[in-house]
């Protein structure tokens, strides 16, 4: 059962990504007068399925990818008649709409993934939005000796009012600069008794995460934001949600906090006071041996600020969750360009199937919020996955008939074969690199 959960929730929640993408290519097809050949879940050899129409609706063998099948749509598919006969385009055919009508049908998939992923959060805010507390204008509450950030003279009670050129910033924005640029120089400015400070620091690549770490803490008023199964916090009794308020009788102003207790407890117990359901209870937690030297024990929680839960009506829930897509696709990109940059290492932010998985299946155990809510991430990073220029992609076809309209005329058999193959190579070798990824981050843990 261990290894078919996983299993089992990454493909429901792959095939509902699948299912929605290929249907908008499906619909936009029929609308603009194009003949569907097949609609498959899946790829390879067909298992069973119906047909209706002129489309062969299959399920496949293999459960990660799926496609729909136009007429016409492959190069050299496009004419119709019999030997010896003058040759037409058949009017079904891709080949026989205008680009702009093609381009519509290639649009479609991803355009329907950003909906769902709209779709869903919107739903989700209805029932549960979590409004974070306010923490715009973040205090530095520790910072690591020898750190870049000590280098650069910060100290615990700095507030951060300035990041490169972004005035006032919160804590979310200063980690999101700090973890995406590994190597790379971020220029602020505190405010310290009064007194404006500019600063300069480097954050340094975290060889494990592969990520940017100035070596600074701020966050105030910790809660448990996950905790692993099997872990020593889990045995313990410690929940998402509890509050963070002693570690061994000292006040927890930052997760550094708790971080150099376990750090330093030898594998002895840790005295923990945290506050559930509005009472303060204290846990006694033994940290486990990791066998690394950086951290070596651990509780296995990790750590969120705290947040008020709150429903929103339609109009409401709609514009935040508007807001947040385009925070997290304007991310995604931000992202891909730190990676082309070196500022973040590829493993830490591409995940594949295996990862994928787990994700799925630790969001499932923690309820339907919580899955739903990465399905609409996942579905957004589809989306945003699929528009990329890389042929094979619809990005890539996408390319390719604005090249035409530029040229004003069809490019070579041969060469869109070329290019087509290029972009399958390239892919699989992405494809390659993430399931080592994944794979790589499981030894790691074990």
């Amino acid at each position: 059962m261990g290894f078919l959960q996983p299993v089992f929730w990454v493909l429901v929640l792959l095939g509902i990504m699948i299912l929605v993408h290929e249907a908008g290519h499906y619909w936009a097809a029929l609308a603009v007068g194009i003949r569907v050949e097949t609609f498959s879940i899946g790829l390879g050899p067909r298992l069973f399925g119906i047909k209706r129409g002129d489309t062969d609706f299959r399920i496949a063998a293999i459960p990660f990818g799926g496609y729909v099948r136009m007429t016409g749509e492959q190069a050299g598919e496009r004419m119709i008649g019999d030997l010896g006969d003058e040759k037409a385009l058949d009017p079904r055919s891709f080949q026989a709409k205008a680009r702009w009508q093609r381009a519509i049908v290639i649009i479609a998939g991803p355009l329907m993934n950003i909906i769902l992923a709209i779709g869903i959060v919107t739903g989700l805010y209805m029932y549960e939005f979590p409004k974070d507390v306010d923490t715009r204008n973040p205090i530095i509450t520790g910072v690591k000796p020898g750190s870049p950030a000590a280098q650069a003279g910060l100290k615990a009670g700095d507030r951060i009012v300035q990041i490169g050129s972004h005035e006032n910033p919160n804590w979310d924005y200063v980690l999101t600069e700090e973890t995406l640029n590994a190597n790379h120089a971020i220029t602020g400015a505190v405010e310290r008794r009064g007194t404006r400070k500019n600063f300069s620091l480097t954050p340094i690549m975290d060889p494990k995460e592969g990520i940017g770490r100035a070596g600074w803490s701020g966050e105030q008023n910790i809660q448990v934001g996950e905790v692993l199964k099997d872990s020593p916090a889990q045995a313990a009794g410690l929940q998402p949600g509890d509050l963070f308020i002693s570690v061994n009788g000292q006040a927890v102003v930052s997760s550094l906090s708790v971080q150099q207790a376990v750090f330093h407890s030898g594998g002895k117990p840790v005295a923990f006071e945290v506050m559930r359901n509005g009472h303060v209870q204290p846990f006694s937690v033994s940290p486990g041996a990791t066998g690394e030297a950086k951290t070596p024990y651990r509780i296995g929680v990790s750590f969120r600020l705290p947040v008020q839960m709150v429903k929103l009506d339609l109009p409401q829930a709609f514009a935040q969750s508007l807001r947040f897509n385009k925070q997290n696709a304007l991310m995604i990109f931000q992202v891909l360009g730190s990676i082309v940059e070196r500022r973040v290492s590829a493993k830490s932010a591409m995940s594949g199937p295996i990862g994928i998985a787990q994700m799925s299946s630790e969001a499932a155990q923690q309820g339907p919020w919580t899955y739903l809510f990465l399905m609409a991430m996942v579905s957004l990073n589809l989306a945003i996955f699929n528009l990329l220029p890389i042929p094979i992609l619809d990005g890539g076809t996408l390319l390719m008939l604005v090249i035409e309209m530029l040229l004003q005329r069809e490019v070579s058999v041969q060469v869109k074969e070329t290019v087509f193959k290029l972009g399958f190579v390239f892919l699989m070798m992405v494809v390659v690199f993430v399931i080592y990824n994944d794979i790589s981050r499981i030894l790691t843990k074990s």
